[in-house]
C-alpha cells in the first residue's frame, strides 16, 4: 500500500501543491497535518508511524514535509525500515528501497540541516550588529485588548479560569501571565 504524509506549518496553509503532488503516486490513504515540523510530537505524524506495516511505502512531497534536521528524518526513516516499510521523497528523488536512496537521504538530509544552521546563525549575527548599532529594538510588546480590565475582573473573582481568560483576551499563556504581572505592579 502507498500512504502519504502531508504536512503544512500552519492551519492558513493549504495543502493543495502536496496533495497535487499525490495524485500520480496510487496513494492509497492520505494523512494529512496542519503543524510546525519543529517537534515529534504530531498527532497525524504518530497516527500515520502507526498504520504503516511491512510492504508499504511512505510517499512525501519533499522530506522537509517529515522532518525539520537530520536526527528526527534518519529517527523516523529507521522507524520506517524496522517496519519494514520503504520511503520516497518526489522532491529530492530519493527511494530507500535502494543503497544509493538510502545514501542520497542522508547526504541531502545534512546539507538541509547545515544550511538551516547557517542561516540562523548570520541571523544570530545580524541581530546582534543591529543591536550594538541601536537598530535592533525586537519584538513589539503585545497590546492589551480594551477588554482586559473586564476580563480580569472575572478571573480574579473566580467567575471563569485562566484559560477563559487567556482565550478571551487572545493571548497565549505566557502572555496572559507576564501582562498580569506588569500590570499589577503599576
Amino acid at each position: 500500500m502507498k500512504v502519504a504524509y502531508i504536512r503544512v506549518s500552519t492551519e492558513d496553509q493549504n495543502t493543495v501543491r502536496q496533495e497535487e503532488a499525490m495524485k500520480s503516486q496510487g496513494i492509497e490513504k492520505a494523512f494529512i497535518e496542519k503543524v510546525s515540523g519543529k517537534s515529534m510530537d504530531r498527532p497525524r505524524l504518530k497516527a500515520m508511524l502507526d498504520y504503516v506495516r511491512e510492504g508499504d511505502t511512505l510517499v512525501v512531497e519533499s522530506y522537509s514535509r517529515l522532518a525539520r534536521n537530520t536526527k528526527d528524518l534518519l529517527s523516523i526513516v529507521e522507524e520506517l525500515e524496522r517496519k519494514g516499510v520503504a520511503f520516497i521523497s518526489l522532491k529530492e528523488n530519493i527511494d530507500t528501497s535502494t543503497p544509493q536512496g538510502k545514501l542520497m537521504l542522508t547526504i541531502f538530509a545534512g546539507l538541509a540541516q547545515f544550511e538551516r544552521e547557517c542561516t540562523l546563525q548570520r541571523q544570530k549575527e545580524g541581530i546582534a550588529i543591529a543591536k550594538t548599532e541601536g537598530r535592533y529594538k525586537g519584538r513589539k510588546p503585545a497590546a492589551i485588548p480594551d477588554s482586559w480590565n473586564e476580563v480580569i475582573a472575572l478571573w480574579k473573582k473566580g467567575e471563569i479560569t485562566a484559560k477563559v481568560a487567556q482565550k478571551k483576551l487572545g493571548m497565549t499563556s505566557a502572555t496572559f501571565y507576564r501582562k498580569t504581572k506588569e500590570l499589577s505592579e503599576e
